[in-house]
C-alpha cells in the first residue's frame, strides 16, 4: 500500500508541475502583450522541461522561468520577428496567387503550401534546439529545419502524435489544453528531438 500511495503522490506532483508550468507560460505570454511574449515564454517553458528530463526535478520553476524569459527576451523575439515576417509575406503571396486562375499560379500556390508545411516542422524543432545549443541567429534558423528533414520518421511521428492528441483532447476534454496543452507538448517534443542531438553536438559548435 505504501508503494501505491507513493506512486499516486508522484503522479500528483508531476500533474501539478505541468499545470503550473503551463499557467506560467500563458501568463508570461500575456505579460509580453501576446506577440512579444510567445517566443521568450515558450523558450523558458522548453528550458524547464529540458531540465526535468535531465533529472533536475527540484528546479525552482518560477525563478528559473523568469530568469530565462528575461535573458532570452530580445534574442527570441528577433527570431520571432523574422518568422512572422516570412509567414506574413508568404501569406500575402498565397492570397495573390489564389486570385489567379492560370495553372502556373495554382502550382506556385501549392509550393507555398509546402513552404508552410516546412515552417510547421521547423517550429517543432526550433525550441528544443534553442534551449540545447548555443548558436547565432542564423544557426537557430538553419538547424531545426535540417534536423527535421534528416529525421523524417521522427518528424512525422512527433507532428502526428501532437496533432492527434490535440484533436481528441480538444473535442473530448478541451479544458485540459488550458492546463496541460503547452507543457506536455513541450515535454514530448523535447524528449523526441533530444534523441537526435548527439549527432549534431560537434557540427553546431
Amino acid at each position: 500500500m505504501a508503494e501505491v500511495a507513493r506512486g499516486y503522490y508522484i503522479i500528483a506532483i508531476w500533474i501539478t508541475r505541468f499545470a503550473y508550468l503551463n499557467l506560467l507560460w500563458i501568463l508570461f505570454i500575456m505579460a509580453g502583450l501576446l506577440f512579444f511574449g510567445i517566443m521568450p515564454g515558450t523558450v523558458a517553458m522548453f528550458a524547464i522541461v529540458r531540465k526535468w528530463q535531465r533529472g533536475e526535478d527540484e528546479v525552482r520553476v518560477f525563478t528559473t522561468f523568469w530568469e530565462i524569459y528575461k535573458q532570452e527576451f530580445w534574442k527570441a523575439n528577433r527570431i520571432g520577428l523574422i518568422l512572422f515576417a516570412l509567414g506574413y509575406l508568404f501569406s500575402i503571396q498565397f492570397q495573390i496567387l489564389g486570385a489567379q486562375s492560370a495553372l502556373v499560379y495554382q502550382m506556385a500556390q501549392f509550393s507555398i503550401v509546402i513552404i508552410f508545411a516546412l515552417l510547421a516542422v521547423f517550429l517543432v524543432y526550433l525550441f528544443p534546439v534553442y534551449v540545447h545549443f548555443e548558436l547565432k541567429i542564423i544557426g537557430y534558423l538553419k538547424w531545426p529545419l535540417i534536423i527535421a528533414i534528416v529525421h523524417p520518421i521522427l518528424t512525422i511521428f512527433l507532428v502526428a502524435c501532437i496533432g492527434l492528441a490535440g484533436y481528441f483532447i480538444f473535442h473530448a476534454f478541451p479544458a485540459l489544453l488550458f492546463f496541460f496543452g503547452g507543457s506536455l507538448s513541450a515535454y514530448f517534443i523535447t524528449w523526441g528531438a533530444s534523441k537526435t542531438f548527439a549527432k549534431y553536438e560537434v557540427v553546431t559548435e
